[in-house]
C-alpha cells in the first residue's frame, strides 16, 4: 500500500516546490521592474481639492462675543488661582517669620507691655467714661428744655459697647503681660538692631517713649471715634429721611407744580359732619407762599376745608379764608426737606380750631365757623384746590363759580411726597395725635373713619403717582 502512495506524495511535493519558486520570481520581478511605479503625463488623473476637515461657517458677532467672554473667564480664573497661590505662599512665609520673631524676642516684652498697656487701658477707659457722662448731661438738659436729642439711646448704647471693648482690651493686655512674664526672658530688654541683651533697667527710656507714643495714638483714636460718631449721626438722619415715617408702606408723589397734577379722594361715607380731624405726613420739595395740601369744597364754597403750607408756616381754614388758623415756624425754608406731621382739628360746638405740627399744638383759635355744618356732596383733593375747574351743572354746561374762573393754579400745587392721609369725624385727643406723629411708630396703622389711608379710593391725576 505504501508503495502505491509514495509516487503520489512525491508528485505533490514537486508541484508545491515549483509553485513556490514561481511566486518568488514574480515578486522579485514586480519590485525590480520600475515601470509599474511610473506615471506618464498622459495618464495623470484629474484631482479635485477636498474640503478642509474642520471647515466651519464664519462666526457671527455674538459667537465672537461669547468666545471672548469664555476666554476672559478662563483668564480670570487663572489669575485668581495664581493670586490665591501667591497669597498662600506669602502668608505661610509671614507666619513662619512671626513665629521665629516670637521665639527669639517673645521674652523681652513684659516691661513694655506692663507700662504701655496699663497706661493705654486706663486712659481709654477714663476718656470713654468722661464722654459718656457728657452725653448723659446733654440729654438731661435737652429733655428739660423740651428738645429732642436725636437718638440718645443709640449713642449711649454705642458708648457702652466702646467701654466694654476697652475693658476687654485691658483683659487681653493683662493676659499678654502674664504670658510675657512667664517666659524665660521676661524683664530683659533686647536691642533689635544689634541683637544684644540689655539690663532690666536699660530699656526704661525706650518704655517711656513707647508710653508717650501710646498716649498720642490714643488721642488720635479718640478723635477718629468722635468723627465716626458724627458721620454715623449724619447717615442715621439721612436714612431716616429716606424711609417713610410711622410705618407707612407707600407715599403719594407729586413730581412738579402743574395744574394737571393732583389726587382726587372719594370718601366711602358722606362728609356732612360738625367736627373732624385731618392728619397727614408731608415732605415738600419746595414751598410757595400758598401750597395746598388738603382741600374740600362744593360748588357754592370751594374752600370749606383747606390745609396749607406757607414759606415758614402752616395754615388751616374752615368755611373760607376768613376763618384762619396759622402757626409760624413750622417749615424750615433754608434747610433740607424733611417729613412733617400736620393735623387740623375743628368742632362746630364752640368753633374751636387747632393746628398741630410734630405732635404738638402750635395754634388754636375759638369762634371759627361756630355752628357750621360741613356740607356733603363736595370734592376732596390732595395737592390742589378745586375752584373754577368744574361747572355748575353735572353735564358740563353752565358757568363756573364767580371769581374762580382760573381753574387749577400751578402756583398753589404741592410738590413732594405725602403719606398717612386720614380723616376722622371727631376731634382727636392730644395723646392720639402725639402717637400719630411718632416717626418711628406705627401711626399709619391708625386709619380714619372718613378717609383711611390705603383703604379709601384715591385717584392720581397728571404725573401724580403712588410709590413704595
Amino acid at each position: 500500500m505504501f508503495r502505491w502512495r509514495l509516487p503520489q506524495v512525491v508528485c505533490v511535493l514537486s508541484a508545491c516546490v515549483c509553485l513556490a519558486l514561481a511566486y518568488e520570481d514574480d515578486i522579485e520581478v514586480n519590485y525590480a521592474d520600475t515601470y509599474y511605479n511610473e506615471i506618464t503625463e498622459g495618464d495623470t488623473p484629474e484631482t479635485t481639492p477636498s474640503p478642509a476637515p474642520c471647515s466651519s461657517p464664519d462666526m457671527t458677532k455674538w459667537d465672537k462675543m461669547f468666545s471672548m467672554l469664555e476666554n476672559s473667564q478662563m483668564r480670570e480664573n487663572m489669575l485668581l488661582q495664581y493670586a490665591d497661590d501667591i497669597i498662600k505662599v506669602e502668608m505661610g512665609s509671614l507666619r513662619g517669620e512671626i513665629l521665629r520673631y516670637l521665639g527669639q524676642y517673645g521674652g523681652s516684652c513684659g516691661a513694655a507691655v506692663e507700662a504701655a498697656g496699663r497706661k493705654m487701658a486706663l486712659h481709654m477707659e477714663g476718656r470713654l467714661r468722661e464722654t459718656l457722662d457728657r452725653f448723659k448731661l446733654k440729654d438731661q438738659n435737652a429733655v428739660s428744655d423740651g428738645n429732642s436729642a436725636g437718638n440718645p439711646n443709640h449713642l449711649e448704647s454705642t458708648l457702652q459697647q466702646l467701654l466694654s471693648a476697652a475693658r476687654m482690651q485691658t483683659s487681653r493686655l493683662a493676659k499678654l503681660e502674664s504670658s510675657c512674664f512667664s517666659s524665660p526672658g521676661a524683664g530683659i530688654g533686647t536691642n533689635s538692631k544689634t541683637g544684644t541683651q540689655l539690663p532690666e533697667g536699660g530699656g526704661a527710656g525706650q518704655r517711656k517713649q513707647e508710653v508717650t507714643s501710646g498716649e498720642v495714638s490714643l488721642d488720635g483714636v479718640l478723635a477718629a471715634l468722635q468723627q465716626t460718631r458724627a458721620d454715623l449721626e449724619k447717615v442715621l438722619r439721612s436714612s431716616t429721611q429716606r424711609n417713610l415715617p410711622a410705618g407707612c408702606e407707600m407715599a403719594l408723589l407729586s413730581p412738579m407744580r402743574s395744574r394737571r397734577i393732583y389726587t382726587s379722594v372719594i370718601p366711602d361715607v358722606p362728609l356732612s359732619v360738625t367736627a373732624f380731624t385731618v392728619c397727614m405726613w408731608v415732605k415738600p420739595t419746595t414751598v410757595s407762599n400758598k401750597t395746598v395740601l388738603f382741600s374740600y369744597g362744593n360748588r357754592r364754597n370751594p374752600y370749606e376745608i383747606q390745609l396749607l403750607l406757607g414759606q415758614t408756616s402752616a395754615l388751616f381754614t374752615i368755611g373760607g379764608e376768613a376763618h384762619l388758623v396759622e402757626a409760624r415756624g413750622v417749615v424750615n425754608p433754608g434747610g433740607p426737606s424733611e417729613w412733617i406731621h400736620l393735623c387740623g382739628a375743628w368742632s362746630s360746638n364752640q368753633g374751636l380750631a387747632s393746628l398741630w405740627a410734630g405732635g404738638k399744638k402750635v395754634a388754636s383759635t375759638a369762634g371759627v365757623a361756630e355752628g357750621h355744618v360741613l356740607p356733603d356732596g363736595g370734592s376732596l383733593q390732595l395737592g390742589q384746590e378745586k375752584n373754577g375747574c368744574c361747572s355748575l351743572s353735572p353735564n358740563g354746561g353752565g358757568s363756573a363759580v364767580p371769581g374762580f374762573e382760573g381753574g387749577f393754579d400751578p402756583k398753589l400745587a404741592f410738590t413732594g411726597k405725602m403719606t398717612g392721609v386720614n380723616m376722622w369725624d371727631r376731634m382727636l385727643s392730644e395723646e392720639e395725635i402725639s402717637h400719630l406723629a411718632l416717626a418711628e411708630g406705627q401711626g399709619c396703622q391708625q386709619r380714619g373713619n372718613l378717609v383711611a389711608w390705603g383703604v379709601t379710593e384715591m385717584v392720581p391725576h397728571g404725573g401724580a403717582q403712588f410709590i413704595n
